[in-house]
């Protein structure tokens, strides 16, 4: 990058900061990619529309963004049509969708619906261009949805998978990316690159409705912790970090603990019995997936790895008209 660049006048420390952020992991979204930004109104997302729109010459990135109407509000179509205006003048294309506010009635089935549209207009995207190309969908998430998120899981009982760190890039389907740049923000960032570069913001009223639990959260329980324990939010990412390392590294050791259980006539069940259940459960959960397309849920295999150590000989019927038998020495899968 140039030093006229990097000396304009609009560029700020945090265009530094996620500029930076692009540099150092050129896989996260390539040079000359398409992008689908998801953009509420809100702070977080309006600052990332901005940062992007300001950065986008220096990576040959093509953008365009969505706005999904959930008409929770009596102002929900007005907001639509000054976002669009917003964008229309930066030039950049807008698309919106409307959702029947009776079928999205809870948080969870307005994400669902969110990413179930975010999709579809990424197919649409895609079958405008060639067949080779990603579509890269970027949402605004920050570190501190991070910690709503991990407390909201732990209080669910989530297993160490949900109290990890929420992953900056994941492959959504074909040629479809979910990226997360402004994890390496705060909201109070966001609020500051909104207050510093004059950004408008439209606030969905239902952010302040208590009822909602991640609201919640975010209103009271957060800044109660960190009264109590200045610095809270930092260290529960720490620790959602460190869990998301060790997912991994419990992945690689399963896998060398099914290949050192597995021979060409089936998984060894005297060498699968004489380890703990976790280990168990996690030999048999890579077994299923490497053979089945619908996966058992953790209590299912729970059960399985039970009576497999109980049952000296067995067998249990499972989805796709397949079954699981055991003798003494092996288990394997069969056709129903």
């Amino acid at each position: 990058m140039s030093n006229e660049n990097l000396t304009q006048k609009n560029w700020t420390s945090w265009h530094h900061m996620l500029h930076k952020e692009f540099l150092s992991d050129k896989n996260l979204i390539p040079n000359g990619a398409k992008l689908l930004i998801a953009v509420s109104g809100g702070q977080d997302s309006m600052a990332l529309l901005n940062l992007i729109i300001d950065i986008k010459n220096q990576h040959n990135w093509f953008v365009h963004v969505w706005h999904g109407d959930h008409q929770w509000h009596e102002k929900s179509e007005r907001y639509a049509i000054e976002l669009k205006s917003y964008c229309d003048k930066k030039n950049i294309s807008f698309f919106c969708d409307r959702a029947n506010k009776k079928s999205i009635s809870s948080e969870e089935k307005a994400r669902d619906w969110r990413y179930k549209k975010l999709s579809e207009r990424a197919n649409d995207l895609l079958s405008e261009n060639a067949k080779n190309i990603n579509i890269y969908l970027i949402t605004g998430h920050t570190n501190t949805d991070n910690a709503e998120t991990f407390l909201l899981n732990l209080a669910r009982g989530s297993n160490y998978a949900g109290l990890s760190y929420i992953e900056k890039k994941r492959l959504l389907k074909n040629n479809i990316y979910l990226i997360r740049p402004l994890l390496i923000f705060s909201r109070e960032n966001t609020k500051t690159i909104c207050n510093l570069m004059n950004i408008p913001i439209w606030e969905d009223p239902s952010n302040f409705d208590l009822k909602i639990k991640r609201n919640l959260v975010r209103k009271k329980i957060i800044p109660t912790f960190e009264t109590m324990y200045p610095g809270y939010s930092k260290r529960i990412n720490s620790f959602a970090e460190k869990m998301s390392n060790y997912n991994k590294e419990q992945r690689d050791l399963g896998k060398l603990a099914y290949l050192s259980c597995k021979d060409e006539k089936g998984v060894k069940r005297k060498l699968l019995n004489s380890l703990c259940i976790e280990a168990r459960c996690t030999i048999l959960n890579i077994f299923l997936k490497k053979n089945c397309t619908k996966q058992l849920n953790a209590h299912s295999i729970n059960n399985l790895a039970y009576s497999i150590f109980e049952k000296d000989k067995g067998q249990i019927n499972l989805p796709e008209k397949l079954k699981i038998i055991w003798n003494t020495d092996y288990i394997n899968l069969e056709k129903s």
